[in-house]
């Protein structure tokens, strides 16, 4: 039945021929002329022609084969994959699996340590073994997880994604991103598992690491530059995890969900609006949690309404891993594999990862007796063969050898390895970029930028520790801590070597002190008097990264309160009352409250696992050699227990007479010091009116009125006093960089559709209300600089997803009128 290539670029698996079963044939015009393509495989074509065509020749079996995954490893040797075994999941059989096809494999890459070489060659290999065993010779789609990179052996650790938030610089991300895409593809990977658009809701929750911060607008330009960066390599972004997850009860991670729907339409859905719109995103992948007792795998409103039928996307729902069974054994919303595996299907998802358990045969069986229809199996396996058309994977002559081994020979796998680098100097140097914008000087008294000192006491968990800048999804925390004797594969300096470099002309001390969590204080003794000796101390502080309370920080490492973890907070104080300036620096995956060190410590400097390059980048603001421009994604609490909060709060969400407990925050969202300073001038509004399908125009001039160059970031907020239903007192609508020499001034304009004034109404829809508004120019959500009173005119107006979703802010080109 298959017209595919004829020689197998491997040289393995060539004992299944293709073309020897014909039991199902069907006279197709394809069957008369040997050499003819199929019209499946004929990229010509109409890609749903094609895909129907191929959809009409295919038994049931081989139907569903397309919609799910199967768990594997790349061989350390070359050799084919091999399934994994997972304690959530049953042993496959990938031989009795793949004569009906493959529509996924999970992680070849990123489940044990393997050279990237070896592990595109064994990738090939398994491809065309799935390609052989199937009577159309269909490949599978490979994916991998890369919400820090490229999560393979010796691929470089980028900043996590609470760090780019940090940047306010989506130009940077889509360009992280494409590097990324174009590792993955360069060895065979199709989709990658990222980015993470969960706006935070509660800081305790243990994923906020995986998150870019607490504002839907922030999530949302950042997280869109990053799919369209990483479509832009051509491979899959997926949109994780929709939706509402991050906002489970108490921050527990798969905890219900209670939020209504203006909460979940106006903070939770529009990041995923912009990145379906924008971004151009060719899959979503289904959030565990339950929204008022529906599990998001069985809402067929949220995956099929409101994703296809409101939005238009046409790609593929995928299952977050084992989501499709928790519906039976978390959810308790099905009764049998098959019931769970119905409802999901009808919900609108497409693919069951990572490995097959409710998509296999009790789905089968579920469509033989009639309890699932054959049409919805039908509608699922239309999008994912569409989707592998789009990759080329339906093409004839399509060839498993990936970019990074053609002209190789591969006969011989011992020399190729090493032959592929995934953590090149370009990609050093970008993720270098990304952590130095990301650094955020919270509090400064003077004391930075260090100059000249003679002796640094260097304390704390993350004095030297390589893995401090490392979140729990990159691969030497991920995979790497289940194979110890196993290198990391990748330079992690230690913020003790990157200090030792930035002043040559210091002695560096470094004292223990403490872990990152335990109770043991036995260390103290030597950091304080380390602490007495020294000029100045740098205390480096936060989280441990893992996965289900094996860190401080990460999926399942949820928090009871923002206290720092163990007994770093003694430690800080404790050093606070040596006398010696204390600079604390956070490695954190979260914020956490500081205690004393808001109002004592002599500065404060917060990255959020920086990556490779994290502890130069820290280093490099400590010394003055970079000039911070980093902006918290996050509020950084004064107290640990007053959560949750987030700046998003409405009036009676803030501090007010009627609780004891204040949930203002030490450092709002937004906030960043840099070392020069900026002056904000000039306001000028138009009439200071619009319609309600206008716009209004503001400029205003930003000077940089100290002695270094530094970058300003705007940030542009709206306040509307009077609405029909409760705001949150400001929300971000727009934001810019503004990097300016000493003295240097610029003009600049805000162009501010009516449109990004829009809410939820009292009847559920998007409406905008005529009335007055201000527009906050401000350094940060607390620090406002000017401000503009306008007012939105006529009858209100109602909006949909193709409203305008963007406050520009950019130079001048004239005077607002």
């Amino acid at each position: 039945m298959a017209a595919h290539t004829t020689t197998d670029p491997t040289q393995t698996d060539t004992d299944t021929d293709t073309d020897t079963d014909t039991d199902t044939d069907t006279d197709t015009d394809t069957d008369t002329d040997a050499t003819a393509v199929p019209v499946w495989n004929d990229p010509a074509l109409d890609i749903d022609t094609r895909v129907g065509a191929l959809i009409a020749e295919m038994t049931t079996e081989e139907k569903i084969a397309q919609l799910f995954g199967v768990w594997v490893g790349a061989s350390a040797d070359g050799a084919g994959v091999a399934p994994h075994q997972h304690d959530m999941e049953e042993a496959v059989d990938l031989d009795a699996l793949l004569p009906a096809g493959l529509g996924q494999l999970t992680r070849p890459f990123g489940t044990a340590p393997v050279d990237p070489a070896l592990g595109a060659l064994s990738l090939a290999r398994t491809q065309q073994r799935i390609v052989a065993a199937n009577r159309f010779g269909i490949p599978a789609v490979a994916h991998e997880e890369c919400l820090a990179g490229f999560a393979a052996w010796k691929a470089t650790a980028y900043p996590v994604p609470l760090s780019w938030g940090a940047t306010f610089d989506p130009d940077l991300i889509r360009r992280m991103a494409r590097a990324i895409g174009t590792d993955m593809r360069s060895v065979g990977v199709h989709q990658g598992l990222a980015p993470v658009l969960d706006v935070v809701r509660d800081a305790r929750w243990g994923r906020v690491e995986e998150t870019i911060g607490e504002d839907p607008y922030l999530v949302g330009t950042i997280a869109t530059a990053y799919v369209q960066g990483l479509e832009s390599a051509g491979v899959v972004a997926t949109l994780k995890h929709f939706a509402g997850y991050s906002a489970s009860r108490a921050g527990r991670n798969l905890a219900p969900v209670a939020m209504g729907p203006r909460e979940r339409a106006d903070v939770v859905l529009p990041p995923f609006e912009m990145a379906v719109r924008e971004g151009g995103a060719r899959s979503v992948m289904h959030a565990y949690t339950d929204t008022d007792g529906v599990p998001s795998a069985a809402d067929e409103e949220l995956l099929t309404g409101l994703l296809r039928g409101t939005w238009g996307f046409d790609g593929t729902v995928v299952a977050d891993y084992f989501g499709i069974a928790f519906l039976k054994t978390l959810h308790g919303v099905a009764d049998s594999w098959a019931d769970a595996a119905a409802t999901a299907l009808r919900a609108g998802v497409d693919v069951e990862l990572p490995t097959v358990k409710t998509f296999g045969e009790p789905l089968r069986q579920a469509v033989a007796d009639g309890r699932v229809p054959g049409e919805l199996v039908d509608r699922a396996v239309h999008r994912v063969l569409r989707q592998k058309a789009r990759l080329g994977l339906l093409d004839a002559g399509w060839n498993p050898v990936p970019p990074a081994l053609e002209g190789a020979c591969l006969d011989d796998p011992e020399a190729l390895r090493g032959t592929v680098d995934l953590d090149g100097p370009a990609n050093r140097d970008l993720a270098a970029r990304i952590a130095d914008r990301a650094v955020v000087l919270l509090g400064n008294d003077g004391t930075l930028p260090l100059t000249g000192p003679r002796t640094i006491a260097l304390v704390g968990p993350h004095a030297d520790r390589p893995t401090a800048v490392l979140g729990c999804y990159s691969f030497p925390v991920h995979v790497g801590t289940q194979h110890p004797d196993t290198p990391a594969g990748i330079g992690l300096p230690t913020l003790r070597e990157a200090l030792e470099r930035e002043f040559p002309g210091a002695t560096v001390r470094t004292a223990y002190g403490a872990d990152v969590d335990g109770d043991d204080t036995s260390g103290f003794p030597e950091a304080l008097r380390a602490a007495r000796e020294a000029d100045v101390v740098v205390v480096a502080l936060g989280d441990r990264a893992g996965l289900f309370g094996r860190g401080t920080s990460g999926e399942g490492c949820d928090a009871g309160s923002l206290a720092l973890p163990g007994v770093q907070q003694e430690l800080l104080d404790a050093l606070l009352d040596t006398g010696t300036p204390v600079v604390a620096a956070l490695f954190a995956g979260r914020p956490y409250a500081l205690g004393r060190a808001v109002d004592e410590a002599a500065a404060v400097v917060q990255s959020f696992f920086p990556g490779v390059a994290g502890t130069t980048a820290v280093a490099g603001v400590l010394s003055g050699r970079t000039n911070p421009s980093g902006r918290l994604p996050v509020s950084v609490p004064r107290t640990p227990w007053a959560q949750p909060s987030t700046y998003l709060a409405p009036r009676l969400g803030r501090a007010t007479d009627v609780s004891s407990v204040d949930p203002t925050a030490a450092y709002a969202f937004g906030h960043g010091l840099s070392y020069t300073a900026f002056a904000w001038t000039d306001l000028t509004v138009g009439d200071g009116t619009a319609a309600t399908d206008g716009e209004f125009r503001l400029a205003f001039r930003l000077r940089n009125t100290g002695e270094r160059e530094g970058t300003e970031v705007v940030q542009l907020y709206l306040h509307d006093p009077v609405a029909s239903v409760v705001q949150p007192v400001q929300r971000l609508v727009g934001y810019a960089r503004v990097p300016l020499a000493p003295g240097e001034s610029c003009l600049l304009e805000a162009t501010v559709p009516a449109d990004v004034a829009a809410f939820t109404g009292l009847d559920g829809r998007r409406v905008v209300e005529p009335g007055e508004l201000e527009l906050r120019l401000a350094a940060s959500s607390s620090d406002i600089r000017l401000t503009a009173r306008v007012a939105l005119t006529g009858p209100a107006r109602y909006v949909d997803h193709t409203r305008r979703l963007h406050a520009r802010i950019g130079p001048a080109t004239a005077p607002p009128r």
